[in-house]
């Protein structure tokens, strides 16, 4: 036994350590390799929620903190500090894409946290479809590999504005931002 004391991570302590790195822009939560802390009671719900020990977290810009410090390694989520890493739960993705305008030739999708980013080969559109009813379920890049599920309403208004294109011989429905095209469905289903 070497004396120290087991510290049980808290919401608190991560802020207070995230507020002490945080520099201009992003943290570097890739180059970090603190010691994993244990998982802690904080669920991102699908509708971009964040709850702490089951209750919302009613400040934005404790939320706003928090996203800066997210990691995702494989299926598994993190809050990543230079001196802690505590596992949360999300039930989809990280955030949510709550509008998006057109800048030039480029989609610039807002997430619920106030990140703003540019569709295009770095930052990709994919839909995925449930097996069993088959309903879409868009998502955009926002950084890494954590992405922003978008909403019902932008994804109407990426419909309105989708339109046909070959790829790899298949004709598909999609959108296209920052000169690529992002399939949505197959455009056979759509008739």
């Amino acid at each position: 036994m070497t004396g120290q004391k087991s510290v049980i991570p808290t919401a608190e302590g991560l802020a207070s350590s995230a507020r002490a790195a945080k520099t201009r822009g992003l943290p570097p939560v890739h180059d970090w390799n603190p010691p994993f802390c244990g998982d802690l009671d904080m669920r991102i719900a699908r509708d971009g929620t964040w709850f702490y020990l089951g209750t919302p977290i009613g400040r934005l810009e404790l939320v706003r903190l928090f996203a800066t410090i997210i990691w995702r390694d494989g299926d598994d989520y993190f809050l990543v500090t230079p001196v802690e890493k505590v596992g949360i739960t999300v039930d989809d993705a990280p955030f949510v894409a709550v509008d998006f305008n057109r800048k030039g030739d480029a989609l610039e999708f807002e997430t619920n946290v106030g990140d703003k980013i540019l569709a295009g080969p770095a930052n990709p559109i994919r839909v995925a479809r449930d097996a069993q009813t088959g309903e879409p379920a868009p998502y955009v890049l926002v950084r890494h590999n954590l992405e922003a599920l978008i909403d019902r309403k932008s994804f109407y208004r990426l419909v309105d504005i989708g339109e046909e294109a070959d790829v790899d011989g298949i004709l598909w429905f999609g959108v296209r931002s920052s000169g690529t095209f992002f399939p949505i469905i197959p455009a056979a289903e759509l008739a």
